[in-house]
């Protein structure tokens, strides 16, 4: 296990419209922002999405399972915001649901807004923390460095 202790910095409250693709809109604020550790949480509804909903097999580096929608779904889902090669990388799990069917999974790729999808931030300063790609594992997982203050 490795940790890092931070704080909570800035706060932002953001409202993703209809058509928009979330997973972008989120890279874009980070970008705008300078934010390069986050947590946050969000609910709405996507049009349409792709979710990695476990490994085919139990073993690393895994085979993702997809499952998708096209068909509107309202959607509830926790994340983080962390670089990776010095760019923001969103790693966002999301529960979706329409009628009785409920998917669980990890969102990825295109991923577009329907009506409106509202955003939580939460900044966490004090840290160093990146993604770092592990070949063994097949993804990359967050790293802790010094911690340091970004003023």
């Amino acid at each position: 296990m490795e940790y890092a202790k931070g704080r909570i910095g800035r706060v932002f409250t953001v409202r993703v419209d209809h058509g928009d693709d979330l997973i972008l809109e989120l890279i874009k604020l980070a970008e705008l922002e300078e934010i390069e550790s986050a947590v946050f949480v969000l609910l709405g509804a996507l049009k349409e999405g792709k979710l990695v909903t476990g490994p085919k097999e139990n073993r690393r580096p895994p085979i993702p399972i997809w499952s998708g929608f096209d068909d509107v779904h309202e959607i509830l889902g926790i994340g983080d915001i962390f670089l990776e090669e010095g760019k923001p990388k969103v790693h966002l799990h999301a529960g979706t649901g329409r009628e009785d069917s409920v998917k669980l999974g990890c969102l990825r790729g295109e991923s577009e807004v329907f009506m409106v999808v509202e955003v939580f931030i939460l900044e966490i300063e004090g840290i160093a923390a990146e993604r770092v790609m592990d070949m063994e594992q097949g993804f990359a997982p967050v790293s802790f460095g010094r911690s340091h203050d970004r003023g």
